[in-house]
């Protein structure tokens, strides 16, 4: 994997962590401007899908096996967008919160894959 991928993508997902909650804490919902925001960390995610599945496919194999890596990169690229149409289903402060939230768990994701990569 590419670490400064892995930093970049935790760091996005943090810095969105805290706008959602930010949002949250003034009792706003997700609006158009954290939409976008949502779009980088994903996109970001995405490519980390694709950078991984071409390292496996050059045979570069993760300390702790294939199979929890592919399934911590597929995670990790559904996170936001399905925190995403949540906050969209709950347009409150919860659905900031739901998206603060997920994007928590995507910088959490991000430490267990370079964990499991081997990093």
């Amino acid at each position: 994997m590419l670490d400064a991928l892995t930093i970049a993508t935790g760091a996005a997902a943090l810095v969105l962590a805290a706008w959602c909650g930010f949002a949250a804490y003034r009792d706003q919902p997700t609006k158009d401007w954290h939409f976008i925001g949502m779009a980088v960390v994903t996109f970001l995610a995405l490519v980390q899908l694709v950078v991984g599945v071409v390292r496996l496919a050059q045979g570069d194999k993760p300390e702790q096996g294939t199979t929890i890596f592919v399934a911590y990169l597929i995670g990790s690229a559904a996170c936001i967008p399905a925190a995403g149409f949540l906050s969209l289903a709950e347009r409150t402060r919860w659905g900031s919160v739901t998206v603060a939230a997920g994007a928590l768990v995507l910088a959490v994701l991000e430490v267990r894959l370079y964990d499991i990569w081997g990093g």
